[in-house]
């Protein structure tokens, strides 16, 4: 008896002291953000393909794509990974950090949570319109009611306000270096955190200037105390080692062999759009034929020049001839390097916002000011020289001072400065200036937009397929999201 007691208390000791670290017993914060930095990557990028074509940041090989077209795919859950991570990938793991840090009085990971979970709201009802809000992840339910988007974006700026407050906390146990632990992205610096929520406010406040509430004022405000430089960027790091850690846009994924850069962005750069200045972001951000000139897709046509070893060819993405049959460890250029950040949230997107709201404004002297920084920062995130960007301000492709610039001009730059990184907020630009050629120089529509349109222009995304055209569509029905043209309705952020 004496032998099997202690057998049995041997075992016992055993089993305390053997935990694989890889799956933890609780939900500690520093074992859940992690996973969620990857998710809201992979929402952003997943969609942006997609959202990529509708902006002409990119087009496909093939004529005719349905998504050139300003269409969908119906039945596919293509264009709802946004959704998927909100509700799923997200979703629930916000919760676990929140209550779990709660508990422990971790103030900075409940702060850090409800700031990635206020941002997952905002980018997620800017592409969809009406989300399920209420009734989210409510237990037992089979059947949930979708809210209007004007809710959301309360839930939005709520949320926000207590992700604030949490992370100006100190009493508990808040500590830099334990945040640090899970922090990938700032390393466990609070006033960063405070920073990207205010960056988040400022898409807020600033994405319904259509709106009589609308407050420039308050737009600037945000902006202010949000990003101070590039070096406040939210970035999401990649190894880039392989396929399962490296960037989604990098070669050795291999996710956009059959995207190639639009017509649109190499006119923009090559000068046939900007008073005929070749831009110094063009070799960095773009890739040249073989033959060296620069060409991009017109959508609904794709590559005609899709020919191997035709010498007029459109590139791919990668910087590299669209000959190369492998993509494995191609160096990549601008965003496309497999070890390159994803960037979520930038200092020069917040600065053309700013530029924006203060030209509604009226203050000419403060948009001109917050343009300019918004250019020169982009071009240095591109990597191109100081004397080159110099050069660049003072040529005919930018407004000389503040009484000659235009809303064109703040939207076409912040078009260039977005191009596929931040394809879902140029997409929120162009819905709210009705995709106008005015605003954003020299944009054309396809020349055929997808049947079920009637004729309209894209508006939303519709909701991820599996889990609410199969099981939740009685709910969808109730927005109208059973019409085929559903996805031409426009936004409440785009209504007045």
């Amino acid at each position: 008896m004496l032998f099997v007691m202690l057998s049995l208390a041997s075992c016992d000791d055993f089993l305390d002291i053997n935990q694989d670290p890889s799956f933890p017993q609780s939900a500690d914060g520093f074992s859940v953000l992690p996973p969620l930095f990857s998710q809201m990557a992979r929402g952003e990028a997943f969609d942006s393909r997609y959202v990529g074509q509708y902006v002409q940041n990119w087009n496909w090989i093939t004529a005719n794509n349905v998504w050139d077209q300003q269409g969908y795919v119906a039945g596919s859950d293509a264009a709802g990974e946004k959704w998927r991570q909100h509700y799923w990938a997200i979703g629930k793991n916000i919760d676990l950090i929140v209550d779990e840090s709660t508990k422990t009085e971790k103030w900075d990971y409940v702060g850090a949570a409800k700031a990635i979970r206020a941002w997952s709201w905002q980018s997620s009802t800017d592409v969809y319109g009406e989300m399920i809000l209420k009734q989210a992840w409510e237990p037992n339910r089979y059947i949930f009611d979708f809210d209007g988007q004007d809710l959301v974006y309360e839930e939005v700026k709520r949320l926000s306000e207590e992700a604030i407050a949490d992370l100006s906390r100190t009493d508990g146990n808040v500590n830099e270096a334990s945040l640090g632990r899970g922090d990938l992205v700032y390393k466990g610096k609070r006033d960063k955190w405070i920073k990207f929520v205010y960056a988040n406010l400022a898409r807020n406040a600033h994405h319904i200037t259509k709106k009589s509430s609308y407050n420039p004022d308050k737009v600037i405000e945000y902006v202010d105390k949000a990003f101070a430089s590039n070096a406040d960027n939210f970035n999401i790091p990649h190894a880039g080692t392989s396929s399962s850690d490296g960037n989604f846009y990098g070669a050795t994924r291999n996710n956009l062999r059959s995207f190639r850069q639009s017509k649109y962005i190499v006119q923009l750069l090559d000068g046939s759009l900007l008073g005929g200045v070749t831009d110094p972001r063009l070799p960095l951000m773009l890739s040249a034929s073989p033959d060296g000139v620069y060409r991009g897709v017109t959508p609904t046509i794709g590559d005609t020049t899709n020919t191997a070893n035709k010498p007029t060819r459109i590139p791919l993405l990668w910087g590299v001839s669209p000959t190369v049959t492998s993509a494995a460890q191609i160096p990549g250029k601008y965003i496309f390097k497999d070890a390159a950040d994803h960037l979520i949230l930038s200092y020069f997107e917040l600065q053309f916002i700013k530029a924006e709201a203060a030209f509604i404004k009226g203050d000419k002297a403060t948009a001109f000011d917050a343009f300019k920084k918004g250019v020169t920062a982009h071009m240095e995130f591109a990597g191109v020289a100081a004397g080159e960007i110099a050069n660049y301000l003072a040529s005919a492709a930018v407004p000389q001072d503040a009484n000659s610039l235009t809303i064109s001009d703040i939207m076409t730059q912040k078009y260039i400065a977005l191009w596929v990184h931040g394809a879902l907020e140029t997409w929120v630009d162009m819905r709210r200036y009705d995709y106008s050629p005015a605003v954003f120089k020299g944009f054309e529509l396809p020349t055929k937009l997808y049947l079920d349109n009637g004729s309209k222009t894209v508006q939303r995304l519709r909701a991820r397929y599996n889990s609410e055209y199969v099981w939740n569509s009685e709910s969808l029905s109730t927005i109208g999201a059973d019409q085929a043209d559903y996805h031409t309705k426009p936004v409440w952020f785009v209504t007045q």
